[in-house]
């Protein structure tokens, strides 16, 4: 959306599909205590946009498909934002639930 990052025109285009690599903080990193599955919709905070999203897969580091996620994983996820965001390959990206910070990633694809 225009106004959201300062860029020279064209260098960033916004996108609301992605896949990315992340880590699941423990409850005693301050994360959740509980697992979550696919359906499940945090908010991401990337750069200093706040969205919701909904996570709509996941795969485990091995590349099998994966039903529920435990706090302490390391998961590749596919994201689906609300609303475009300008985001690239490599950036980092927080996944947040009510005021505090559940998993911490990057974007490893843009899929649109």
């Amino acid at each position: 959306e225009r106004g959201m990052v300062l860029v020279k025109p064209g260098s960033i285009t916004p996108h609301t599909k992605f896949e990315g690599q992340v880590y699941v903080l423990k409850k005693e990193e301050g994360g959740r205590h509980t697992p979550f599955f696919a359906g499940y919709r945090p908010q991401f905070y990337i750069r200093t946009t706040d969205v919701t999203g909904q996570i709509t897969a996941f795969t485990a580091e091995d590349g099998s498909n994966v039903e529920m996620v435990m706090p302490g994983d390391n998961i590749q996820m596919t994201g689906e934002l609300i609303c475009p965001v300008a985001m690239e390959m490599g950036m980092r990206f927080a996944i947040r639930e009510g005021g505090r910070t559940i998993g911490a990633g990057v974007v490893s694809k843009i899929i649109e």
